[in-house]
């Protein structure tokens, strides 16, 4: 079985994943002499900065989605197929799919990055990763189902954990979903459950660092722990998770929590597609290229974004797994491979960094810009500019402007339902090991 793609004279570039990365590869080899093949499992692109709103009930999952081929429609060389890579045959300039097989000229992966449980399994089965828009779809029913059992539920201890919840992870993801639902619990959980004690309702913040978002500057690290104290977020830094049974959070020198809701978002690590030389795998799961993003070992393939490191004296960690870098590699790379096949000199990644931010909260956000720091109501607006300029499509733009302008003036969240039910099996067994008998069990 192929995958049914038409013959070209051109050289064929195959691209695993629409991501930031992959879009821009993609877009810059329009018309350039090449056959563009996209695969992702998804027919379209995700803008995960966004995916938090989802979960807490601020946006619609097709606000932040956009349809690739609808991305693509005017380029004639760009082809895409809905699959999944299983397997890369390097020996054969060859990927294996679960719709069949398909040679390459040049491949790409641009696959992004999955959550990081660091060889954990208990917290990887009973937590709750946020990397895509069906994990924040099952996120989002997961947190309002706990509001509607807690109004019924008799046991102390099982009433306590529905309403406490505990963000882990003290980056950009984890500082701004622990300061959604804080928002949630203030301005929306009144109105819905009037009945409900909100001297109940606990949100904590579980950083093993110092400090929360790492990589920002000491002021922007303080104003955000400030700001989210402020919205009755337990902060709890230099604080290490051990272990998380679906009802116990087990704390290193901290007393438990009692909780249903981990949300897990304290590290990231390449996805990775078997078939690769893991000798070339580095920290953070990513693959170690050259500065020409060409992956060590193989001679025409090569990584962008989340799942590449970029190993050189100045970054001996790569650079950082975030939109920009992602871009500007997928950029340099269409312009390295059209060189290449002109027989011109190769261009070393050079990465410009635009700065950090993220939001804690209405009228509450950090930017880091060179050495430009602010902090407030004006580096929210900041935020929100950036973030609507980097959706893709003016429909999903207009969209998201509508519901932020409205949730800003009536404090309200719309998108607070409960789709599709959802729930972990919490029969495992630690002691055998037995990963396979945890199901996910969904009604739709």
């Amino acid at each position: 079985m192929d995958l049914q793609l038409p013959k070209s004279e051109y050289p064929r570039v195959v691209i695993i994943g629409g991501g930031f990365g992959g879009i821009e590869l993609a877009k810059r080899l329009k018309n350039k002499p090449f056959q563009v093949v996209m695969l992702d499992k998804h027919n379209y692109h995700t803008f995960q900065p966004l995916l938090y709103q989802v979960a807490t009930g601020g946006l619609e999952p097709d606000s932040i989605a956009f349809p690739l081929r609808k991305i693509f429609r005017a380029q004639k060389n760009f082809i895409f197929r809905v699959t999944k890579v299983t397997d890369v045959l390097a020996s054969e300039n060859a990927l294996l799919t679960d719709i069949g097989k398909i040679n390459y000229d040049y491949l790409v992966i641009a696959t992004g990055s999955t959550s990081n449980f660091f060889g954990n399994k208990e917290i990887e089965e009973n937590s709750m990763p946020m990397k895509s828009i069906p994990e924040a779809l099952d996120l989002r029913s997961m947190i309002l189902q706990n509001f509607e059992k807690s109004l019924i539920e008799k046991d102390a201890d099982k009433k306590s954990a529905l309403l406490n919840f505990v963000v882990v992870g003290g980056g950009p993801t984890g500082v701004e979903t622990a300061g959604a639902i804080a928002e949630l619990k203030r301005h929306v959980v009144p109105n819905d459950y009037p009945e409900l004690d909100l001297n109940k309702v606990h949100i904590y913040l579980i950083e093993n660092s110092p400090e929360l978002l790492g990589v920002m500057s000491v002021q922007a690290q303080t104003k955000a722990k400030d700001f989210l104290v402020e919205m009755g977020v337990n902060v709890m830094n230099s604080t290490r998770v051990l272990g998380y049974d679906g009802h116990t959070l087990t704390l290193q020198d901290k007393p438990i929590i009692l909780t249903s809701s981990v949300i897990w978002s304290a590290g990231v690590k390449g996805e990775v597609i078997p078939g690769l030389d893991l000798a070339e795998i580095v920290r953070g799961g990513r693959l170690k290229t050259d500065q020409q993003n060409l992956i060590v070992g193989y001679p025409n393939i090569y990584a962008i974004g989340d799942v590449a490191a970029i190993i050189t004296e100045a970054t001996p960690n790569g650079h950082p797994g975030v939109a920009p870098a992602a871009i500007q590699q997928g950029n340099l790379l269409a312009k390295n491979l059209v060189n290449l096949v002109s027989n011109k000199p190769l261009e070393n990644f050079k990465y410009f960094d635009k700065g950090s931010m993220a939001t804690v909260g209405r009228n509450k956000a950090v930017v880091d810009i060179g050495k430009i720091r602010f902090q407030g109501v004006f580096a929210w607006f900041t935020w929100m500019f950036v973030h609507l300029m980097t959706l893709v499509g003016f429909r999903n733009k207009i969209i998201v402007f509508i519901n932020w302008v409205w949730s800003y003036f009536s404090y309200d969240r719309g998108a607070r339902l409960i789709i599709r039910t959802f729930a972990k099996d919490r029969s495992i067994d630690y002691q055998t090991d037995d990963v396979a008998s945890v199901k996910e069990v969904k009604t739709l």
